[in-house]
């Protein structure tokens, strides 16, 4: 029985976000930079409003968590990869 396989598998199913975790870790990184960047004042009406999640993205230039988490977990599972083979 080819136990490596099976293995695999387990990882890849521990290491895999769900959409509505995807969700939620996006939700919460908005939150953070809205205190962060605080309110804008309109410029014709002159009242305050929250920034829009396309505004916020254009002033924080970094890449998403998402695509963070996503990257490291490729990384863990190279590391992990060439740690068995050798």
């Amino acid at each position: 029985m080819d136990f490596s396989a099976i293995e695999e598998e387990e990882e890849e199913e521990a290491w895999s976000a769900t959409l509505k975790e995807e969700h939620r870790l996006t939700g919460s990184e908005n939150r953070v930079l809205k205190k962060i960047f605080r309110p804008t004042r309109e410029e014709v009406t002159g009242e305050w409003r929250r920034l829009y999640n396309v505004e916020l993205l254009d002033l924080y230039s970094s890449p998403d968590v998402i695509r963070m988490i996503k990257s490291r977990r490729m990384r863990m599972v190279g590391h992990l990869t060439r740690m068995r083979k050798g």
